[in-house]
């Protein structure tokens, strides 16, 4: 028998939203047993607390946002995978804005102050869901696949397929949550050099640094493009240089991060089912648009 998990004491952690640029503050605290996973903004007069589940998300584009208007919060995946990581079942989280911080990148500073503070097991059974048979979903919009079987705990097979870039095709594995905190968690999220203007045209990737995102480039860069991204980011030209692909003032941690980063967001939105899932995964071009529909597919057929 398996019991729940929530946190021994609350932490904070404060740092600029990736998109909106803005300074906020995250509380996660302790829940009491049952109580699952959830959310609340602090900056309203009217707090509404939102439960952590897929059904719940209003916006899956460059993040995965809960809620939608003035109550939404962006950007969560990173929080849950790491509380998905370390198997904590309650808690709640307090925000005095819009958006978890994006800190470094990755899930690493929330999977290192769940390891400060200690996880402390309650006395209640877990309510795992049990993949009792495979299944298969596909997201036509994406080309995204999904497979699941049987199996006595939670293990994921990512693949990713970015054909024509530096990226390419890669791979990653989880064969357990014993792996997610030295392969996965450290994995930081990345970008393509020619997305970023049009993000920032469409008001997005405020709080975006060479520091929180790594950079990949397809092409050698041009005078003109140093420039502009001198501009961009307020540094000298200079500062700015590509190796193997990656514009970034530091080094790729693994050959494949970006397919691991992937792997990770997919165990922060799958979490959003509402409960830990037993489970072997095979998942084929995951983003977080196709990861919250499988997500209520699995929600409807395992309720």
């Amino acid at each position: 028998m398996e019991y729940q998990n929530t946190i021994k004491k609350e932490f904070r952690l404060t740092g600029p939203g990736l998109h909106t640029g803005r300074t906020v503050t995250v509380t996660v605290m302790p829940a009491q047993e049952n109580f699952g996973i959830a959310f609340r903004r602090t900056d309203h007069t009217n707090i509404v607390t939102q439960a952590a589940l897929a059904t719940n998300v209003g916006e899956t584009s460059r993040g995965t946002t809960l809620g939608s208007g003035r109550n939404s919060i962006a950007t969560i995946e990173h929080l849950m995978s790491a509380l998905h990581g370390m198997q904590v079942d309650n808690a709640i989280i307090e925000l005095d804005g819009g958006e978890v911080p994006i800190i470094d990148g990755s899930a690493r500073p929330w999977m290192l102050q769940l390891t400060r503070v200690g996880v402390h097991q309650q006395q209640a059974e877990r309510k795992t869901l049990v993949i009792k048979e495979p299944m298969h979903f596909e997201f036509a919009k994406t080309g995204s696949v999904f497979d699941v079987e049987p199996c006595d705990h939670f293990a994921v097979h990512c693949e990713i397929d970015f054909k024509d870039t530096v990226i390419g095709q890669q791979t990653a594995e989880m064969s357990d949550f014993s792996e997610y905190a030295s392969s996965i968690a450290p994995c930081r999220t990345f970008v393509f050099l020619h997305e970023i203007e049009p993000l920032l045209h469409l008001n997005l990737i405020k709080g975006g640094s060479l520091d929180n995102a790594l950079v990949f480039v397809n092409k050698e860069l041009t005078s003109r493009q140093l420039k502009r991204l001198a501009k961009i980011f307020n540094k000298d030209e200079s500062l700015f240089k590509v190796h193997d692909g990656v514009l970034n003032t530091t080094d790729i941690y693994f050959p494949n991060e970006p397919a691991r980063h992937k792997l990770l967001d997919f165990v922060g939105d799958i979490r959003l089912v509402g409960a830990p899932i037993n489970g072997k995964f095979s998942i084929y071009k995951p983003g977080h648009k196709a990861n919250n529909a499988f997500a209520r597919y699995l929600m409807d057929k395992l309720k």
